[in-house]
């Protein structure tokens, strides 16, 4: 009985691993991930995870971002796709586009570019595909 129990939560498991690019690391590529990240060096390449991306105060990622949650103190030089939360520290440097459900920016952090957030942002691409195929009908 319980080792059922026990052998089913194994198999819903996903695997917890915290990825980290260390300080005085460059790595040049695309990054994918079911867990989490940590960037503390340079990475020039897009992140795309499951799980939340933290980038370090000496951190730099110079391509795109898709996560669930983000927590930035460093420099992105790109757009970032969050689905959860998008938490800006002081020293953060974002030059790009934002597309989260819910934003926080701490003063001083600096932001050079657009920013769509909420689920308003889904609900109108979806009217949009609703009023299309209305259309055609």
């Amino acid at each position: 009985m319980f080792t059922n129990k026990n052998e089913s939560m194994k198999k819903g498991e996903t695997t917890a691993a915290v990825n980290m690019i260390g300080a005085g690391t460059v790595i040049t590529g695309d990054v994918f991930s079911k867990g989490d990240i940590r960037v503390d060096g340079t990475l020039k390449g897009s992140v795309i995870t499951e799980g939340k991306v933290v980038l370090g105060r000496e951190g730099i990622i110079e391509g795109d971002i898709e996560c669930k949650d983000a927590d930035i103190s460093g420099t992105i030089k790109a757009k970032i796709s969050v689905s959860q939360l998008l938490s800006l520290k002081a020293t953060a440097k974002l030059n790009g586009d934002i597309i989260t459900n819910k934003l926080s920016i701490e003063p001083g952090a600096e932001f050079t570019g657009s920013c769509s957030m909420g689920a308003v942002i889904k609900d109108i691409k979806d009217a949009g595909k609703t009023e299309q195929k209305e259309k055609t009908a």
